[in-house]
């Protein structure tokens, strides 16, 4: 019955390509607005404000958002600013007053978050160094807003044959995607390391103080270099946050979020006072997607505030921890003191050591 009811199947997308076409209908759309609801008149610099959020609600600086109720929403309230201030036209500073108030009215949860991040309840490190702790960078959803906040990454290893173990999967906290970044973590270490000898690990991940569902790869990336840094006793800067996902030969993958999650942790460094040196590191791919808000750009550009975009692990591993991750050489080796020669040298002990217990050694230590 459905099908003869219904005959014909139409696909609608939520945004749409920034070019001039699509720059001018937005604008007729701001103008319909005005002559149908008595609007005032927006002038230059607020229909651009207008299509630079626009851009920002479709997370990509190539794209426009197609939904128009919620830009609707705005022209109104920023047209409530501008007969508020008494101004003839309603102007960008209107448009960003209605943005500004807009996120107030719905950002209560996230600012009770970043309070508690602030009073050390939440521990989330934003200077100095730790071995095989790392930030890591998620998104908090509450229906028509959502936002960025930063979690402490941390791994445990040891001698054993249980390979990588996601707490937050035997905890079933994971959902499926989740536990499948995780899992790509092992395929990365055999094909990495394990070429020449059994990989004779226990490497324990957690998310820490994250106690409901937790689902997508995004923090695959974060993960393992928490691991590295653990096999390698190679300390993880703190002043970074992380994200992206991994594939198995160790190439970096965009995500999805990515300015909401630059503004997280830019919030949580700000709370707890800007050094010059904190920041936070995204796939390349996800460059494309980039629309800060003017503080943050204005922080970067002032050097108060930094994005690292990578392709790659070695390149994240290189950023953390300031030790080069080396190129595998002709025979199969590292060069001394890099990142990947360090961790070989401890798979190798760790196996050796296996071997010498007779492979009994089943729960590992912290190491």
């Amino acid at each position: 019955d459905f099908r003869k009811l219904f005959k014909v199947k139409a696909d609608f997308t939520t945004d749409m390509v920034k070019d001039d076409d699509h720059i001018e209908r937005y604008a007729q759309f701001i103008a319909s607005q005005v002559q149908a609801k008595d609007f005032k008149h927006f002038d230059a610099s607020a229909v651009a404000r207008v299509v630079e959020h626009g851009s920002w609600l479709a997370g990509d600086k190539q794209k426009l958002s197609t939904r128009f109720q919620e830009i609707g929403d705005l022209i109104s309230e920023s047209d409530y600013w501008a007969k508020r201030n008494g101004n003839g036209y309603v102007k960008a500073s209107d448009v960003q007053n209605a943005i500004d108030h807009k996120i107030y009215r719905s950002n209560m949860i996230e600012e009770r978050m970043q309070d508690v991040i602030k009073k050390n309840t939440i521990f989330i490190d934003t200077t100095g160094e730790k071995v095989g702790q790392a930030n890591g960078l998620s998104i908090i959803s509450l229906g028509d807003y959502y936002f960025g906040k930063p979690s402490r990454v941390t791994a445990m290893v040891g001698m054993g044959q249980k390979g990588v173990i996601n707490i937050e999967r035997e905890a079933k906290l994971g959902g499926p995607i989740y536990n499948k970044g995780v899992l790509i973590l092992s395929g990365y270490m055999e094909g990495k390391y394990g070429g020449d000898k059994p990989l004779a690990l226990n490497a324990s991940l957690t998310l820490e103080q994250e106690y409901g569902g937790i689902e997508g790869d995004s923090a695959s990336s974060t993960e393992l270099y928490t691991i590295l840094s653990a096999l390698a006793d190679a300390p993880i800067r703190q002043d970074l946050a992380v994200t992206g996902s991994v594939n198995q030969k160790g190439e970096v993958q965009p995500i999805g979020g990515v300015n909401r999650k630059i503004e997280g942790f830019y919030r949580t460094a700000k709370e707890k006072g800007l050094t010059g040196s904190q920041g936070v590191m995204i796939p390349k791919a996800n460059i494309r997607n980039l629309m800060l808000d003017d503080e943050i750009i204005q922080a970067v550009e002032d050097g108060d505030f930094h994005i690292y975009a990578v392709k790659t692990i070695d390149e994240g591993i290189e950023i953390l921890t300031g030790v080069p991750a080396g190129k595998q050489q002709k025979d199969g080796a590292y060069p001394p003191d890099t990142i990947h020669y360090l961790v070989d040298q401890k798979l190798s002990r760790l196996a050796q050591q296996l071997r010498e217990y007779g492979g009994g050694h089943q729960h590992g230590k912290a190491a």
